[in-house]
Parts: C-alpha cells; structure tokens; sequence
C-alpha cells in the first residue's frame, strides 16, 4: 500500500482569526483560504502553549511542554521520541525547511534535508521555500520514498515588512532580493481585533503585521501549486497551523483565547471532505503527531498526550473535546511567568501563578508601536490605562465569559454573581493539571484552598494605574 506523503506548513505569529476562513481580515489570505476549502478547517483548534518553541516542540512530540524538557527555548529532553523516529524506519524522507533551531537538539531529529533561514531569504522569501521544497520532492521521487516535510513559514514574526526596524533587525544584505508580499495593506485597509485598542499607531503595526501575514500565505500559495504540478497533491496529508497567536499585548505569550487560537486545516485525501469545518470540537497542537501517524500507517509512540483527529475528519463525534487546556512558562528572554487556563465555549478562565500585585509582565508581544501606543494614550483614556496597567500586573485569578466577550475585556473573577463559574472552571483545571502530572498541580490546589473565599478584582479597571 503506497503511504501518504506529509506537508506540514507552519506560520510564524498569526493570529489564529487572520485568515479570512476563521472570519479575520478579508482576502488577507487567499492561499490558506482556498486550502480550507479542500479540506476541514477546525474552528476551536489551540496550541498548547502560545509561544514559538516549545509549540513546536510539542507538536513534534505530541507531548506537554513539561514532559518533553521544551518547557522555553530549550532542547527536548534526551530519549524523548519525536516524529521522524517513527517515521523514518517505515522509509519516509524528512526534510524542514526555517525554523530549524527552534527544534532542537537539531542532530536529535536526523533531518535528510535542512535549510534555515539565511538560504530562505530570511524565512520571508516565497520563492525560495518553493524552490528548495521542489529540490526536496525531486530527491524523494528519484529515491521511491515516501516523504515529509515541516515549511515554516518565518512571517508574520517580527519585524513586520514595512516595519521601521525591519533592516536593522534582519539586515539589509539578508532582505535583498526577498519578495515583497503580493499585498501591501495600508492602516486603512485592515480592521482592529476587538482586544487591541484602535489607535493610529496600532493601525500602522497592524498594517504591516498584514502584510507579512499576507507574504506567509503566499508561501503556502507556492508549496500548495507545487503539489499540483508534481502529481504529488493527492497522496499528500497537508497540514496547516500558526505556532501561537500575533506578537501584540494580550495575545502572544499568555493564555487569552487570541493567544493560543490557531487557524487549523487538514487535507487528508481520500479522508476529509473539501469546504468541510468543525466548530464543535476543542483540539490541540498535541493532535498533530498521532494524526500524521494514523495517516501515515506508523505506530506512535507510547503515551502521548494528544490523539488523532481522523475521527472527527469523518465527521463523528467524540467526547472529551468539550474544553481545552493551555499553559506558559517562560518568554525568549528566560523570564518565568507561569500560567493555566482551561477554556470551553462559554468560559475561559487563567491561574496566573506569577502575579503578586508587584511584579511586572515583559514580554516580546510589548516591542514595536502597540504598545508604545497603548501607553502613550493612557493618561487621557482612564479605560485604556487601566487596561494596560492590568496588562502589566494580572490578577492571579482571570474568568472571561467568552460566549459574550471573546476578547477578554472584563475579568469576573471576583464577581459574587459569577462564583459558581469561577468554581467550576477551576475545578476542572485543577482535575486536568493533576492528570497530566502538571509539577504546579499542587500549588494550584494550595492556590484553590487558600483564595477560594477571597475577592479578588473584577475588571482590568481596578488593576493598579501605574504603565511602567
């Protein structure tokens, strides 16, 4: 029986409503949109954790963050299985293109085929992706193997294109010769995510976040016409998800529904039906790795904390996938700022096991104009300063009526009429991090018994004022 090839494609920092399919910004995403439209696009799809490295890291494992090792920008740990090591015996060819050290130990994984950013014009370039994807599937087909292959898209990470600092951060000599996006958006072409604040600035970032976002679906345009033109299309499983949400305040980086939401689509020939969606089901990034095995005809390794999502490709139902758990740990900068949500489709609620009331929150979701923005305009907004200054602060308890306030605007925590919700998110988060063997578990239990009868704010209006 002749065994499905695999098409992982990855995007860098995109907001998992972007693509037009997820009902984000409109034609922004023509590309990612027409793939959904061949295959099954998961509406409730999340990464397990919201920041890039250790995202990858679990979907390649399939395991949690605190099982692999790759809890921040660390290696997995050694003798954890990974992917190729099943993939390889059954004579898949594996290959990944970008973002190669974001996969680390980089020798652990064995690849046949490796190119990183530099030879991808900074991981920006369309062209190239095609071109060095094209070399990969020639080898295969000259060898007779079976294939798979991770493209990571580098867009839309910072630096935005456009950006002021896009030739300082990158180079000048790196971006030469790099494809522009097929778009450039101007501020007055894009719309504002009901969670960010719509000033000039803003605007202007998010612009240019449009336009890498744009450039990143044009390289799935190029490895999507690929396929065609090899005849490989219809014995190919093609993957596509972002690793985390956007890199602007309250989304990269923590737990908010924006943060860890990602636009997932599944082309399973022969499996999922084309134009077909799931809105009922919660799935994760933990589902990638039992999935590619189940289409691949290898044996998983042993106990992984996702399962496959053939399934709900047929349309059947499952249960369990009621709710889904997140967490983070630590930023690029090794800085621990430890948090637990659980969210359905009615709540969401966040442990911040970091926040005291003092310690402040930084992260690389605060570079760039949003933010300066968000500050700059505080001392005239008393909602907007109040809403920053709880950016920086938290409150060690968040609860979020999603069905109402998808944005995460109004923290009920401490509201007497919402104790009950508060209750039950929190018990049934506490259930999951004691089933996954969470190291917190315990101090999150400690957290529930000490603070149970205790007020805490009820809105990012009764945060501290002070912007640092």
């Amino acid at each position: 029986m002749e065994r499905l090839n695999v098409l992982l494609i990855t995007a860098d920092d995109m907001h998992g409503r972007s693509p037009s399919c997820m009902g984000g910004y409109g034609g922004v995403t023509p590309h990612i949109d027409a793939l959904a439209g061949s295959g099954m696009l998961f509406r409730r799809a999340h990464v397990p954790i919201a920041v890039c490295q250790p995202s990858r890291s679990a979907m390649l494992t399939g395991l949690w963050p605190h099982r692999n090792g790759a809890e921040g920008f660390e290696p997995i740990d050694p003798g954890i299985p990974v992917l190729n090591d099943v993939l390889r015996p059954a004579g898949y060819l594996c290959g990944i293109l970008g973002k190669v050290m974001h996969l680390t130990p980089v020798e652990r994984f064995g690849w046949d085929h490796r190119v990183d950013r530099p030879q991808l014009g900074s991981g920006r370039d369309p062209r190239r992706y095609r071109a060095e994807a094209e070399r990969f599937i020639a080898r295969a087909q000259r060898e007779g193997r079976p294939w798979f292959l991770m493209a990571n898209a580098h867009d839309p990470h910072r630096p935005f294109h456009g950006a002021p600092d896009e030739e300082e951060m990158i180079g000048a000599e790196a971006l030469r010769g790099v494809a522009a996006p097929s778009h450039v958006y101007a501020p007055e072409e894009i719309t504002v995510p009901g969670f960010l604040p719509d000033l000039p600035d803003v605007r202007a970032e998010l612009a240019q976040y449009c336009s890498s976002a744009r450039r990143c679906d044009d390289v799935v345009g190029g490895l999507l016409a690929l396929l065609e033109e090899t005849g490989e299309s219809g014995r190919t499983l093609v993957i596509f998800l972002s690793d985390n949400g956007m890199a602007f305040p309250f989304a990269k980086a923590n737990c908010y529904l924006q943060s860890t939401l990602t636009p997932l689509i599944v082309r399973w020939p022969g499996l999922s039906r084309p134009g077909s969606s799931d809105g009922a089901h919660f799935v994760s990034g933990l589902d990638l790795l039992p999935t590619i095995c189940d289409a691949t005809g290898v044996a998983p390794p042993p106990s992984l904390d996702g399962r496959s999502l053939a399934p709900l490709l047929r349309a059947e139902r499952e249960s369990g996938r009621d709710f889904v758990v997140t967490c983070f740990h630590e930023t690029s900068a090794k800085q621990r700022f430890e948090m637990r949500a659980i969210q359905t489709a009615e709540w969401g609620y966040i442990w911040n096991r970091w926040s005291d009331g003092t310690r402040h929150y930084k992260a690389e979701n605060m570079a760039g104009l949003s933010w300066r923005a968000m500050c700059s305009a505080a001392g005239a907004n008393a909602a907007l300063g109040a809403r920053a200054a709880f950016y920086l602060t938290r409150a060690p308890d968040e609860l979020y009526a999603l069905g109402e306030d998808p944005d995460a605007l109004v923290n009920l925590a401490g509201r007497p009429e919402h104790v009950d919700a508060l209750a039950r998110s929190q018990d049934r988060l506490a259930e999951e991090l004691t089933r996954i063997a969470d190291p917190l578990a315990p101090l999150f239990a400690q957290h529930l018994a000490a603070n149970r009868a205790i007020p805490q704010a009820t809105t990012a209006a009764s945060a501290p004022k002070a912007i640092g």
